[in-house]
């Protein structure tokens, strides 16, 4: 299943496994800095007390206003969001290397878009690059693989497409997954959302592993100069732990993840839920939420 932005992009279309991304790069060699994200909760409360001369009483009036939801504290390093989105769905994965959606400026109100990476997958590119997708030198960063946490609980990145929202509501944003069909059912994994797809579906998140299928199209050829089909088969990737050394040594732990700590589960099911994103996943993509 791949996702591809609009904006001269592609749009992403899935099919069971992959999902296309549309890259952008953000032209500068730079080092990123972790920044941890803002939830801000405020608060006022105005309590009034009348006392006439003859007979007590006492008045008090509370009044409270939130301006930002307020985040449910867990005992990882970030928290449940309160009215935040939530739900049930369907995941997949892809890697097909192209610059995300969520790298092209202007698509929500955050720091600054998804990084974009030039074809060795490190140095920083503009956010303008125009993707390798479509002919041009942004890629996605070779950062954006997913790793464990503990046996548990695991971070990593996604193309979603989440009802009643879009890239206005979700990209940048961050949400844990609890997995609940397969062999990682009752396990959780934190995704922050760079990128999206016109063939997904509802409540979908299309999970980034390297190795886990280009989908429609193959940014990874030109990058990596993969196969035309990509590593493995087109739709769904590589089959096995020992095909992740066809991959660029660069690549290679995300695609072992997926036969280890995912235990090669194929396209799980997922309850949901918005979290504030941990700054171990933004200081990967340089975008947070405001």
């Amino acid at each position: 299943m791949n996702s591809i932005a609009s904006n001269n992009n592609n749009n992403k279309v899935t099919t069971t496994t992959t999902k296309k991304t549309t890259t952008t790069t953000k032209k500068t060699t730079t080092t990123k800095v972790a920044t941890t994200p803002a939830t801000t909760k405020m608060t006022t409360t105005t309590k009034a007390a009348t006392t006439p001369v003859t007979t007590k009483t006492t008045t008090t009036t509370t009044t409270k206003t939130t301006t930002t939801s307020k985040p449910v504290a867990t005992s990882n390093g970030y928290s449940v969001i309160s009215n935040g989105q939530s739900g049930s769905g369907s995941t997949t994965r892809y890697w097909d290397c192209c610059k995300s959606s969520c790298s092209w400026p202007g698509k929500a109100s955050v720091s600054a878009p998804v990084d974009v990476c030039a074809a060795n997958g490190i140095s920083l590119l503009d956010s303008n690059t125009v993707s390798g997708c479509n002919g041009g030198s942004g890629y996605m960063c070779n950062n954006n693989q997913p790793w464990a946490i503990n046996d548990n609980l695991s971070y990593g990145f996604a193309a979603a497409s989440i009802a009643g929202s879009n890239e206005a509501g979700w990209c940048c944003g961050c949400y844990e997954l609890t997995f609940t069909s397969g062999p990682v059912s009752g396990k959780k994994m934190v995704v922050q959302v760079t990128n999206t797809g016109g063939d997904l579906g509802s409540n979908h998140f299309d999970l980034q592993i390297p190795g886990g299928g280009v989908g429609i199209f193959n940014g990874c050829a030109s990058q990596w100069g993969a196969p035309n089909d990509g590593w493995g088969a087109r739709y769904g990737g590589v089959s096995s732990a020992s095909d992740c050394a066809s991959l660029p040594s660069q690549l290679r732990d995300g695609c072992n993840w997926r036969f280890n700590w995912f235990k090669n589960a194929d396209n799980p099911s997922m309850t949901f839920k918005q979290v504030t994103c941990p700054s171990e996943l933004t200081i990967r993509t340089g975008c947070e939420r405001k």
